[in-house]
Parts: C-alpha cells; sequence; structure tokens
C-alpha cells in the first residue's frame, strides 16, 4: 500500500482551481484563433477576439476569467493500493475553500434550494469516485458555470428514435440555447446507461481533451457530423451569429436496457476550466 496524505491533495485542488480560473488551456486558445480567422462578418471575428484578449488579460494580470468562477466538479480515480488517514472528500473541499479564497474566486454555490444562502466558500464540490487499479490517485478538476449548465439537458429518446433522433435532439437544444451559454461551445453528450449514468459519462466528455476522437467508427462519424451541422446552425459566438457555434464535440456512451436510449447533452462554453493531476 502506498500512503498518501490528503494535505497534498488539498494543496493541489488549491493550485488547479486558481490556475484554471485565470488560464485558458494552450489548445482551446489555438482553436479559437482559427476560428477568429475562419469568420467572415465583422462582429463575429471581433467577438472571438474580444474572448483572446479576455483570456490573454485574465492570465497576466491573475484574475478570473469570466465573474461566474462556477461549481467544482470532481471525478476522483482511487487506486486499490493507497492508503490515507482522513476523509479525501474533506481534503477536495478545503482545497475548494482555500483556491476559492486565495484566488478571489466568486463564490457561487447556496445552501438551500430555496432559501438560496450563499455557503461563502463555494463548497461543497461534487465528488464522484471510482475504484481502480494501482497506488495513484487521479483527480479530473472543473469549474462548471451555471450560463452553459443551465441550458443542458437529459432526454430519454427511445431506440426507434436511432440518430437522427439524437441529432435532432442535439441540434434543437443548441439552436433554442442561443447565446445564453455563452458559445463558441464544447459539447459533451452522454449516450446510454440511464437517466444519471448519462448525464456523467457527457459530464465526463468536457474534459476530454481536445484532440481526442473516440475510437468507435459510429461515434466518431457522429461527433464530426453534428460539429459541421451545429456550425450550420449561424448561431455564431455570443448568438450573435456567425460560422462558429461549437468548437468540438465530444460523444461518451455506455450499455443501456433494450428499450431505452437514454440522451445527455452537457453544455460547455468557451471559457472551458479543467485541468487533471495525478497524485
Amino acid at each position: 500500500m502506498r500512503k498518501i496524505e490528503l494535505d497534498l491533495v488539498t494543496e493541489k485542488v488549491k493550485n488547479i482551481l486558481i490556475k484554471i480560473n485565470y488560464e485558458l488551456d494552450n489548445s482551446l486558445v489555438n482553436l479559437l484563433r482559427k476560428a477568429r480567422d475562419n469568420e467572415d462578418k465583422a462582429l463575429s471575428k471581433a467577438i472571438i477576439k474580444d474572448i483572446l484578449d479576455n483570456q490573454e488579460i485574465a492570465k497576466t494580470k491573475e484574475a478570473p476569467l469570466c465573474q461566474d468562477t462556477g461549481i467544482v466538479v470532481v471525478f476522483a480515480e482511487v487506486g486499490k493500493e493507497v492508503s490515507y488517514d482522513g476523509d479525501l472528500e474533506v481534503a477536495i473541499n478545503n482545497g475548494v475553500k482555500q483556491g476559492y479564497e486565495a484566488g478571489y474566486l466568486r463564490k457561487s454555490v447556496v445552501k438551500h434550494p430555496f432559501n438560496r444562502v450563499n455557503t461563502k466558500d463555494n463548497t461543497p464540490a461534487i465528488v464522484h469516485y471510482k475504484i481502480v487499479e494501482g497506488d495513484q490517485i487521479k483527480l479530473k478538476i472543473t469549474s462548471k458555470g451555471a450560463g452553459s449548465e443551465n441550458m443542458s439537458r437529459v432526454v430519454m429518446l427511445t431506440p426507434a428514435d436511432g440518430i437522427d433522433g439524437v441529432k435532432k435532439l442535439v441540434l434543437d437544444t443548441v439552436f433554442n440555447a442561443g447565446g445564453k451559454p455563452c458559445p463558441p461551445l464544447i459539447l459533451g453528450i452522454g449516450i446510454g446507461g440511464n437517466l444519471e449514468k448519462s448525464a456523467m459519462i457527457a459530464k465526463e466528455a468536457i474534459l476530454r481533451d481536445l484532440d481526442d476522437e473516440s475510437s468507435d467508427p459510429i461515434i466518431n462519424q457522429l461527433e464530426k457530423d453534428l460539429l459541421k451541422e451545429i456550425n450550420e446552425l449561424g448561431v455564431g459566438p455570443m448568438g450573435i451569429g456567425g460560422k462558429t457555434t461549437c468548437l468540438a464535440v465530444k460523444i461518451n456512451t455506455y450499455p443501456m436496457h433494450i428499450a431505452s436510449l437514454p440522451v445527455a447533452i452537457n453544455i460547455q462554453c468557451h471559457s472551458a476550466r479543467h485541468e487533471e493531476v495525478i497524485i
């Protein structure tokens, strides 16, 4: 067994949350630059330029990319040969508290659905666990804003709806969302499992590397088709029209019941804040 000090987990979570709220991933910046150059409308091009300028200012001035610094979601893969004293989830939440305080990040979490009292430290994080082989802990960490999350959907289609039904659902969802989720978007889609599993794998999909393509030939083609068809909708940057509504489509799948075709669409704004760490 390998013992891991939970103070190290807290420190890693804290540092990652500050970093991802100040800096966009280089691969995402490159996609935005290509999108800017591809736009032929002056206003669409100007909006993407503003997005690029904003991320540069945020990085150099060490300021949040967006006023909505999100709710923290963590996918924790814990090795079977790992031991630690204490509570891993407490250690993660301590990192959230420290990161949001030290990074001057907005605290956006409320305790109750109706009295809406703020927890004042952005906890609790939403933590999902998986037990895996090995003697390490892998944490996939994201700060998920509400503007894009509120436009996300989970729908129970039937097997008869098939690929065409999935396409229609995705295209309708993105078109009806318009500028509310702050496009250009990254789209995570979960197909299969059941109601809650489809939502989980959709969330995981938006954490995939931007150059990661599905190894399943059917899903790989569907990712490409949807990216093309979404960008043909003309929603455009921030919903003002243009060629760039979506930067990437990532689809995860899972086995399902013979009578079901669950589909979850998790929308991510252009400020895609996530990183993973192995401890």
